[in-house]
């Protein structure tokens, strides 16, 4: 069967826009999706629509959409959806079906792709005509480009800021710094300035899952000798120090590609740490998952949060003991890597908070 990659977040973007549907073989899932009771049977693709939204409108569980979705093969371009489309449920064979119309052309809007958005030097990423991004890029953006996760001897023997121009302790966008350390590579070449942020714990094994580094500049290669390398630093978000670390650029696009699914196996894991310096989760909060690749998570797998049970006493035995779990949100998993897993909180039916539960949907 084939699968849909949507524009997908959660709410709506004000303006005119298109949801991106990238179409992907993938396996058929497990759970058959649910047509709601009061689907509408035909709708038409509004301003500001979401693929969330709009799968929310058909099923009961708008993460299987790729489940029903299928592609007119009479329409040019049938992976992109524009305002004034007609979504239309059909049954064949017995199995429901969604099938895209193009509206009227007059009601179809046509966006001019804007700027180039840079993320750092040499990355750059170019808008795609009419898209809507797969999610909130204004939730989820700093986290794409400012935040990575790396195993602590990546990081112990990586380069290091010695000392800036003049002999300077704190260094800026467009001052000089000597670094040294190995594999420098020549003149020309880029390189993210990473300070250590985070350990990473499992808060069930103890393990160490890795270090959370922050990206706060980056900087060129102007020449190199033995192992010292100096750098004109091209971007900062903050002043440089001795002592921070020298890593690759990460080529990664400011619009991730992938669409909402559930997960292939079984997933049980917990919300490690709250993104952005806030405390409390909430919609639109990014949160640190103690799952990643090697439990099999990929970008656009949807999670379900479970508010852990509170602690309380039981007076009748004299006994502590923990009251059961509640459904309490979905999250969809944005950024994997090797052991834990961005995620971007779309539901929050009950107040969430670190420790909490989730699980396949």
């Amino acid at each position: 069967m084939t699968a849909l990659c949507p524009g997908w977040r959660s709410g709506s973007l004000s303006g005119a826009g298109a949801l991106l549907l990238l179409l992907v073989l993938a396996a058929p899932l497990a759970v058959e999706a649910q047509v709601r009771e009061d689907q509408p049977g035909v709708y038409i693709v509004q301003r500001g629509d979401t693929l969330w939204d709009i799968s929310g409108r058909f099923l009961t569980e708008p993460w299987l959409w790729p489940e029903i979705w299928r592609v007119n093969p009479e329409i040019e371009n049938p992976h992109l959806i524009y305002p004034g489309d007609v979504i239309r449920l059909r049954w064949i064979d017995g199995e429901p079906a969604l099938v895209l119309e193009r509206g009227d052309p007059s009601r179809t809007v046509r966006m001019v792709p804007d700027d180039t958005v840079r993320l750092e030097p040499r990355i750059r990423y170019e808008p795609i005509v009419t898209a809507i991004p797969t999610i909130d890029l204004e939730a989820v953006g700093p986290f794409l480009s400012a935040n990575r996760v790396v195993r602590p001897r990546e990081l112990e023997n990586a380069p290091y800021v010695v000392q800036g121009d003049s002999g300077r302790l704190l260094t800026g966008a467009g001052d000089r710094m000597y670094v040294r350390g190995r594999e420098l590579g020549s003149a020309g070449d880029s390189y993210a300035v990473v300070r250590r942020a985070t350990n990473l714990i499992d808060p069930d094994s103890g393990e160490l899952l890795g270090l959370e580094a922050e990206e706060i500049g980056a900087g060129r290669v102007t020449s190199v000798e033995r192992d010292i390398a100096t750098l004109l630093v091209t971007s900062s978000r903050e002043d440089i120090r001795i002592g921070d670390r020298i890593l690759p650029m990460e080529a990664r696009p400011l619009e991730p590609r992938f669409f909402p699914s559930a997960p292939d196996g079984n997933i049980r894991g917990r919300i490690i740490k709250v993104l952005g310096g806030v405390t409390q989760v909430g919609n639109l909060s990014v949160v640190v998952l103690n799952v990643g690749e090697r439990e099999g998570l990929v970008p656009g797998n949807v999670l379900s949060i479970w508010q852990q049970g509170a602690v309380v006493r039981d007076r009748e035995r004299n006994e502590s003991i923990r009251l059961p779990s509640e459904e309490a949100g979905l999250l969809m998993v944005f950024r994997v890597f090797d052991r834990v897993a961005y995620g971007l909180v779309l539901e929050s039916r009950r107040p969430l908070a670190v420790l909490d539960e989730v699980l396949n949907p």
